[in-house]
């Protein structure tokens, strides 16, 4: 008993920079989120959201990607239907990669299952609580419905971890306008 109070006692008081450290995707996810928050142009901005993309896809297995993939041509080609079916078979290899349940929320929203692409968005955000895509797409979906409030507290979620999203900036004002009125 006294071994694991110690022990617990231990594991509390270690600084935080002794505390394992993420390695290989999960690090450069990392650094990518902390550099996304520096990034100084929306040039900048826009390739490191591009590379956080390309990590969150690699996170699923390599079937799983094919599948993505085809989910979305399906969504090219006007095919939500059928995206959401590849969505759900990748799903069915890697039930716990966000990106996988973002892109199914961009189909459920492509059929026009609010409530199935809103639950997406929530599985997206619990995984990955910092899937600025996720927050976009959050953002255009309750623009969709009218709803400039919820709109804007997506969007205001986006500047936060990307400051220098592209055009966020003018999007920001945009719907404060809308949830607000013109005097905003």
């Amino acid at each position: 008993m006294r071994g694991c109070l110690l022990a617990l006692v231990l594991v509390i008081a270690l600084p935080a920079a002794a505390q394992p450290r993420p390695t290989g995707r999960a690090a450069e996810i990392e650094a990518m989120v902390t550099a996304l928050k520096a990034a100084p142009s929306e040039e900048l901005a826009a390739k490191i959201e591009g590379r956080l993309r390309e990590l969150w896809v690699q996170a699923a297995s390599p079937s799983a990607q094919l599948l993505m993939g085809r989910g979305m041509r399906d969504l090219g080609n006007h095919a939500a239907d059928d995206a959401v079916d590849d969505f759900d078979a990748a799903l069915t290899l890697d039930p716990e990669v966000p990106e996988i349940f973002h892109r199914r929320a961009l189909a459920r929203a492509a059929a026009g299952d609010y409530v199935g692409a809103l639950a997406d968005i929530q599985e997206t955000l619990k995984r990955e609580p910092r899937h600025f895509s996720a927050f976009k797409s959050l953002s255009r979906i309750a623009e969709e419905r009218e709803d400039w409030k919820g709109a804007l507290a997506a969007w205001e979620k986006v500047i936060e971890l990307s400051p220098r999203t592209p055009d966020g900036e003018e999007r920001l004002k945009s719907l404060k306008r809308k949830a607000f009125g013109e005097g905003t």
